[in-house]
């Protein structure tokens, strides 16, 4: 077996792993539910790539992603329900579909109006789905309902802010973010209160509340909170390695350092931050 640029090649990798007798024991004994979280995994890696503009690594890890996706379509074929060329099949037909203005002929010449064109197929494509799950005898599981086509796997941030984009375009929304201002006090305030209790229960669905109006303020305001956060997340990395790096230089340890040395060199990594900007 040789490294190959043609998708036949990565697609015979994977019915080799999976053969019972002959391929990866490891391999071989993976389901849909256990490779799952890998997937989710490898999306993120993908989007952590593109955040740092390693285009090495973003090659590299698209080419870990696509793996998940002939991983799960192996394990489908094997099934008897669908094989790789189903999959890219029904993602072409999809965006020939979605893109009458490029494949078929449209009105929709502005980026509002393919937005709009797009929609409109997506709640065609909706309804026909939940037919197809009807005559199939399977349950609907609320995708009827104007939430419904709103993924519960997504990670709760996307969730959080998906579900109210869609419950926007009913009308049910603030119209500035200053009223979510004062929502995000009153959660607060709940959440004192929860904890004044010392009732963990109260406690964990007041935080909830707060974070999914801090999602809300953050969709008003142009920012996106999971890429927000991401961003804090790399901002926190970067100060923590400052406190890493003084202390050590200084022969010091983290185990070792009290909260208010720790506390002084971080905002020595905030001022540092805010010469360079």
């Amino acid at each position: 077996m040789e490294p190959s640029r043609d998708i036949k090649g990565l697609l015979a990798i994977m019915e080799a792993l999976r053969q019972p007798e002959t391929g990866c024991p490891w391999d071989v004994v993976q389901t849909f539910e256990t490779i799952k979280p890998y997937t989710i995994e490898e999306a993120y890696e993908v989007a952590d790539a593109i955040e740092r503009g390693d285009m090495h690594d973003l090659c590299d890890e698209l080419g870990d992603l696509l793996l998940q996706v002939v991983f799960h379509a192996r394990m489908a074929e094997e099934a008897g329900e669908f094989a790789f060329g189903d999959v890219v099949e029904a993602v072409t037909r999809k965006m020939i579909r979605r893109h009458p203005h490029v494949f078929a002929r449209s009105d929709a010449d502005t980026p509002e109006a393919v937005k709009n064109q797009w929609d409109k197929i997506k709640q065609a494509e909706k309804a026909e789905r939940q037919a197809r799950r009807t005559d199939r005898g399977l349950s609907a599981d609320g995708a009827a309902s104007h939430l419904g086509s709103i993924q519960r796997s997504f990670p709760a941030l996307v969730e959080a802010l998906k579900l109210q984009e869609r419950a926007a375009k009913v009308g049910f929304d603030w119209s500035e973010p200053e009223p979510i201002l004062d929502k995000i006090e009153e959660e607060i305030g709940e959440l004192r209160e929860a904890l004044r209790e010392k009732d963990q229960a109260k406690v964990a669905d007041e935080l909830g509340d707060l974070i999914f109006a801090m999602v809300n303020i953050g969709r008003h305001v142009g920012a996106d909170p999971e890429m927000a956060l991401r961003g804090t997340n790399t901002k926190f990395r970067r100060r923590f390695a400052h406190i890493e790096n003084e202390l050590h230089a200084q022969g010091e340890t983290l185990e070792a350092a009290t909260l208010e040395r720790m506390e002084d060199l971080w905002q020595a990594a905030k001022a540092i931050e805010r010469q360079l900007t």
